[in-house]
């Protein structure tokens, strides 16, 4: 079974990544695997005012996720796999893809005008290491493109 792993946030291109994820795993009797990522923290003066600040970021990664789940079941039929990680993104994309090596490819989305994202060009730059291949789906397609590239 193939397994499209997809980074989601609020971005219009996580979405678009994930539509293009969606849809390739109905149409290869394939499953999806979410990553929400929520950023490390900085701040450090007052344990309990982080503690209360990284538990809002993963309560609302959470919800973003949940909701995503819900966009791909339906489209669907499959409940995607949902994690939700706290780090660096670079390095919690690469510990999930070494944690888990039956996924087959690694979807991204890029801005549909400008910098295409720094998860983008981070492994774009790395895609001759990466322990699968890196699907990337340009912001600006339309619904139609996305159905039939996918």
């Amino acid at each position: 079974m193939r397994v499209y792993l997809v980074i989601i946030d609020e971005t219009e291109e996580a979405s678009v990544a994930l539509r293009f994820a969606a849809r390739r795993a109905a149409k290869t009797g394939g499953t999806v695997h979410i990553i929400a990522h929520v950023p490390q923290q900085d701040f450090n003066a007052f344990g309990g005012i982080q503690a209360t600040i990284e538990a809002e970021a993963r309560d609302r990664a959470e919800v973003v996720a949940t909701g995503a789940a819900g966009s791909i079941l339906s489209e669907s039929g499959k409940m995607p796999t949902i994690t939700v990680r706290v780090g660096d993104s670079a390095k919690v994309v690469l510990e999930y893809l070494n944690e888990h090596p039956e996924v087959a490819a690694l979807v991204l989305g890029a801005a549909a005008e400008g910098n295409p994202g720094p998860l983008v060009t981070h492994f774009t730059a790395a895609a001759g290491s990466m322990p699968c291949p890196v699907f990337v789906v340009p912001g600006g397609l339309s619904q139609e493109d996305l159905e039939r590239l996918s």
